[in-house]
Parts: structure tokens; C-alpha cells; sequence
């Protein structure tokens, strides 16, 4: 599977002796080689894994190294899955979390040898927060820390949405998984984390302010044989890192080939990030179903999680132990 060239709305030109023909990058797929729906749109249903231990941030040390060498590429793949390896926990300070068992985010970095997945801005790491959004998030952990209600708990935590789910997808410890269902004049996106599902509208350009959903508002179009997903309005920050409900995001989706999709989405989020940023991997066919995960808003861990807090704070101490 190579995916050096990303997908944008750049153009490449060819030039012949009639003349120069202009076809978007990602054009050049052989569209006789992936399946169509009746209406000829891809046919991008069933279930892809998105799974890789390919940074999401270019590391700090590899400055602007876009690309490995071949040689680089297998010693720091094999240094990633020493260091990803939960059975290696060593910090006797914590519990900790699982072991090694659990995880599920795979064993590769991507073929193409890329440091990062996100692809702008060039130094591969996502641009910094602004300072009301670095105040927002001192404000947000004070709230979670003090733990008056369930209200102010990660929403993770409160199973409403995966950590990986987004929207955006992004490649994380487990449940990298999302089936694609196209039905009319709706493409559905039912992802393994928290089992969410997100319709995106086909059959119109306006986007719904009321009511506010956790996953913001999504309204799709074909660009040729690209699905591109504009989703807004959404009801708070969603459980991507920093986000708020002014984030704009857009998503491409497109077949690589029969067995790969590619996908890469752009942010734009005046009030947290200083400049928009995008993400692009692939994700490969997978043929088992998924399956349910049952979690849950109102399960016991969370009653017991508020409780702990409350039985600490009736002793005199705080609840977030540090």
C-alpha cells in the first residue's frame, strides 16, 4: 500500500502534443478498479481499520524530517513498539492501566515512511493554542478536578463519544474501526468507539443549528469520487483534544484502491488554534464485523467515581489525588 501522494485539491498537469490535460491529484486511481454503487459513486461500504503507531505529531528530535530512510524507518518502528508496550511499565509511582493484552493500535508505522500524520503545517505538529484557549482548558480541568457533577467529567469518561472517534477519527489504543454505510441520501459512519454514529446529509447545503449534537452538524457532496464532509454547529467541545463548538472540519474520504481508503481532515478553529491544520492516513478493509461497546452514560464507574470524591471531600481531603 503506498500513500505518498496525499489527496488535495491541488492539480497535477500532463503535458502532450495537443496540449496540457489538468486532473486533480488522487485522480490518476484507476476508477474501473474500485466498486461502484448503482448510482456509479464509490462503493466505500464496509467495515475500515485505521490502525497505526505512526506519530501523530512529528516527534520534536526529527525536526523537519518529513520522510524516513528505509534504515531509519526499521529502528524506529521496532523503538515505537518497545516504547508503546504497556507490559514494559516500569513507573512504580501509578497503577497504570492495562497491559499490553488490551491495546489494539497496531504494530506498523504507515509504508510511506511519513514522521507524523498531520500533514500541515509542514513541521508536522499541530499549531499552538491561543491564550483563550489555554485559559478555557485551565478553567475545564479545575471543573473536572473538582468533580461537582457528571456534567463536567471528560466525555469519554461519560461514554458520549470515543476518544477516537472524533469526529475527527484519529488512530488511538484500541477500537480503530468504523463502518461506512451508504443509503440514499445519507452516508453513515458507525465507529466501534462508544458505537457512535454519525449521519452525514447528502440531499442539501444547509447546515442545522438546532438542535446542537455532540458530533456537530455534517453535510456532505460528492467532489468526483470524493466524499468531502463539512461538519459544524457543535453542541461544546467534542472529546478531540482542545476542541470547542466553534470548530469547522472537514473531512475527504476517498478510495486508494478496492481495499484502502484514504482519509484526511482539515481544522479550523479560530478561538484555539493559531493557524487551521490537517491530518491525512489510510485505512485498510477489515472483514470481521464490529462489534458492540458497551459503555455507557450512568454505568456504575461513574456513580462510584462521584462518590469517591464525595467520600474523600467529607474526610477533608481533595478529591483528585495527585
Amino acid at each position: 500500500m503506498k500513500i505518498q501522494n496525499y489527496h488535495t485539491r491541488k492539480t497535477a498537469c500532463i503535458t502532450f502534443v495537443i496540449g496540457a490535460l489538468c486532473l486533480p491529484v488522487g485522480g490518476f486511481a484507476q476508477s474501473d478498479a474500485i466498486p461502484r454503487m448503482a448510482n456509479g459513486k464509490p462503493d466505500m461500504q464496509g467495515t475500515w481499520d485505521f490502525r497505526t503507531i505512526t506519530p501523530f505529531q512529528r516527534p520534536e528530535a526529527l525536526g523537519e524530517k518529513e520522510y524516513l530512510s528505509a534504515e531509519e524507518f526499521a529502528e524506529f518502528e521496532e523503538a515505537e513498539r518497545e516504547r508503546r508496550d504497556r507490559d514494559n511499565f516500569t513507573d512504580t509511582t501509578t497503577t497504570g492501566d492495562y497491559n499490553q493484552f488490551w491495546y489494539d493500535r497496531g504494530e506498523e508505522l504507515l509504508e510511506d515512511r511519513r514522521t507524523s500524520l498531520v500533514t500541515v503545517p509542514s513541521n508536522g505538529r499541530i499549531p499552538p493554542l491561543t491564550e483563550a484557549a489555554e485559559q478555557r482548558n485551565v478553567e475545564r480541568r479545575e471543573l473536572a478536578r473538582l468533580a461537582a457533577g457528571i456534567e463536567v467529567r471528560p466525555l469519554a469518561e461519560r461514554c458520549i463519544m470515543g476518544f477516537n472517534s472524533g469526529p475527527p477519527m484519529i488512530p488511538s489504543a484500541y477500537n480503530n474501526n468504523v463502518q461506512i454505510v451508504q443509503a440514499g441520501d445519507y452516508f453513515l459512519m458507525h465507529n466501534e468507539m462508544i458505537h457512535n454514529i454519525r449521519p452525514v446529509r447528502l440531499n442539501g447545503s444547509q447546515h442545522r443549528d438546532v438542535p446542537r449534537k455532540w458530533e456537530g452538524d455534517s453535510v456532505g457532496f460528492w467532489e468526483g469520487d470524493t466524499m468531502v464532509i463539512e461538519t459544524i454547529n457543535f453542541a461544546r467541545d467534542t472529546a478531540f483534544g482542545n476542541s470547542s463548538a466553534n470548530m469547522r472540519l472537514t473531512e475527504r474520504i476517498w478510495m486508494m484502491d478496492a481495499d484502502t481508503l484514504g482519509y484526511e481532515f482539515t481544522i479550523e478553529d479560530p478561538s484555539t488554534w493559531t493557524s487551521p491544520w490537517t491530518v491525512m492516513f489510510p485505512m485498510t478493509r477489515a472483514e470481521l464485523p464490529i462489534y458492540e461497546y458497551a459503555c455507557h452514560e450512568g454505568n456504575y464507574s461513574m456513580a462510584g467515581i462521584l462518590g469517591g470524591w464525595r467520600m474523600l471531600e467529607s474526610l477533608g481531603q481533595s478529591g483528585q489525588q495527585d
